[in-house]
């Protein structure tokens, strides 16, 4: 990895060598993914005593809590092994085609950065949707796939390419991707477990609940799990967004630093993110779930726009404006640095 780099008067430090930065990225895909389990086993609580009335001061019986940790177990092991698979499915990613002249220019443009990188070659997709964009996954290098838009081969030029490919195989190298793939695949299953939970909230739950709850320790254990149960299924959209948050937007200025790194050539990086930036309509094909593996935000949402906390919690990318401002300072092309006016 690349050490500072600055522009103007902003610096932004690299304090991890791609040694240390993977080593990171595994721990806190471990912790993501117990963590997940953990949520799950909470909502298996609730359920035991909002439905099943398992959970009283004379027994504990934690069915749902035992299935719900099963569950987690298997979705955490299928989203390392599978989630991969299940994005690029999920965007209707097709093998890139090497008797198309601009898919075949594509593959030769990975196949360059793979040996730049010293990686084995990525498998190569593109995604039939019009607005430019691109993303990385996979478990590992050895096991990964580099996604572009049909939007991107249209709007961009060989070096702005070569620039977009060593972003995300700066990804791969780093493994964000294992991270980024895990938590996409984990963020779709609360997302629908959620909104399963809150529909059955209307379905006689009130009765299992009035017929389990009784007086004593163990009525008031019932009462707390229903209480925890309801608050996490509530905020369980909020929740899922923050662990794709976890990723963190420095990610991004990682990648881009590194991927110039591998072209020598920041600035054809620059002018792609400012032709993915004037591109104004969402990535269709790239829903919610997977908005953090993309190189740009598919969602179009003002948020990546900006600065400060509500943006570091809520928003998948840091700012486009900002990102270009850091590759021209690796140009030595020094230019004004006043806000952006999304800037917040």
């Amino acid at each position: 990895m690349p050490g500072p780099f600055c522009q103007g008067v902003v610096v932004v430090h690299d304090f991890r060598n791609i040694y240390e930065q993977q080593e990171h990225n595994r721990l806190v895909t471990v912790v993501m993914m117990a963590g997940f389990v953990l949520f799950l086993a909470l909502i298996g609580l609730g359920f035991d005593a909002f439905y099943l009335g398992t959970v009283s001061e004379y027994s504990f019986l934690p069915i749902g809590t035992l299935i719900a940790i099963v569950v987690g177990v298997m979705t955490a092991t299928w989203s390392l092994r599978s989630g991969a698979k299940a994005v690029l499915t999920s965007t209707h990613a097709v093998p890139a085609d090497p008797n198309n002249p601009a898919q075949k220019q594509l593959i030769n443009v990975v196949e360059e950065m793979s040996i730049a990188s010293g990686l084995p070659k990525p498998q190569v997709y593109v995604v039939p949707d019009p607005d430019p964009n691109a993303f990385a996954t996979g478990k590992d290098p050895q096991n990964s796939s580099i996604a572009v838009t049909q939007g991107l081969l249209d709007t961009l030029n060989r070096d702005e390419l070569q620039g977009v490919v060593a972003h995300e195989m700066s990804h791969i190298r780093n493994y964000d991707v294992r991270l980024m793939t895990v938590i996409a695949a984990m963020v779709g299953a609360i997302l629908l477990l959620s909104d399963w939970a809150r529909r059955g909230m209307f379905w006689g739950g009130g009765r299992r609940r009035s017929r389990s709850s009784g007086g004593g320790a163990g009525g008031a254990i019932a009462l707390v799990l229903i209480v925890f149960w309801l608050i996490g299924v509530i905020l369980a959209p909020l929740i899922s967004q923050i662990m794709a948050m976890a990723v963190s937007r420095k990610r991004e200025y990682y990648a881009d630093a590194s991927g110039a790194e591998l072209t020598r050539n920041p600035l054809a990086l620059a002018s792609a993110l400012q032709k993915l930036e004037a591109a104004s309509a969402p990535t269709a094909s790239i829903k919610r779930g997977a908005a953090h593996l993309c190189i740009v935000d598919p969602t179009g949402k003002k948020m990546n726009a900006k600065e400060g906390a509500a943006a570091d919690l809520f928003a998948t990318h840091p700012p486009i404006y900002k990102r270009i401002m850091f590759l021209k300072g690796m140009a030595h092309q020094v230019q004004p640095t006043a806000p952006h006016p999304g800037a917040a």
